[in-house]
């Protein structure tokens, strides 16, 4: 598989507990920055209720395509190129928009373009559902994520673990309740948005 990630494959059973309950009621996916597609392909499997659109920036693109279509996963859909910065995000609605590590890659600017876009595309009563580590009040969850923090730093001085209160204040200006903050693994955080019914 290319791209091939050793954290993802970790996290996939830890993030798939926590969304037994959460996608019981779901029906489509938006996965926000796929990378290899390993949680694509392994939580469709479990969801085949589910339809799940994977999507990438146009560098990652291609190897996340020939994953895809190496494994071909029924109710994955063919992936999507997405630059969360652009103007209007070019697909499908979704009741579920799910991320995972990338909010600290992103620079600052594409976090709030990637809440703009969830807010534009997440249907009334949907869920965005953000996996990765954070700060809260300024301070680390543990010295390993410091660490890996200041790692991120030195290798893109815009990248950086986020701060929870600085990302929530952005969800909350596109309409979006915190519902759930759950402490995972490896000193990582399930963050639960909802978007209120019309």
């Amino acid at each position: 598989m290319l791209n091939f990630s050793p954290s993802c494959e970790r996290n996939q059973q830890p993030i798939l507990e926590q969304f037994q309950g959460l996608l019981a009621d779901s029906r489509h996916v938006l996965e926000v920055g796929s990378g290899s597609g390993q949680h694509a392909l392994f939580f469709a499997r479990r969801f085949p209720w589910l339809t799940w659109q994977p999507t990438e920036l146009i560098m990652n693109y291609g190897a996340l395509q020939l994953n895809l279509m190496e494994e071909a996963v029924e109710n994955v859909l063919p992936p999507q190129v997405l630059d969360v910065c652009q103007p209007r995000w070019d697909v499908d609605s979704a009741d579920v928009v799910f991320t995972a590590n990338t909010l600290h890659i992103m620079g600052w600017p594409q976090v709030e373009c990637f809440f703009t876009g969830v807010g534009a595309t997440l249907e009334p009563g949907g869920q965005l559902i953000v996996y990765g580590p954070f700060r809260y009040g300024g301070d680390y969850t543990s010295a390993s994520n410091a660490g890996f923090d200041q790692w991120l730093k030195q290798r893109d001085p815009v990248s950086g673990i986020r701060d929870f209160e600085a990302v929530n204040a952005l969800a909350e200006a596109v309409g979006l309740a915190l519902r759930a903050d759950v402490a995972m693994p490896a000193n990582n955080q399930l963050l639960v948005w909802v978007k209120p019914e019309v």
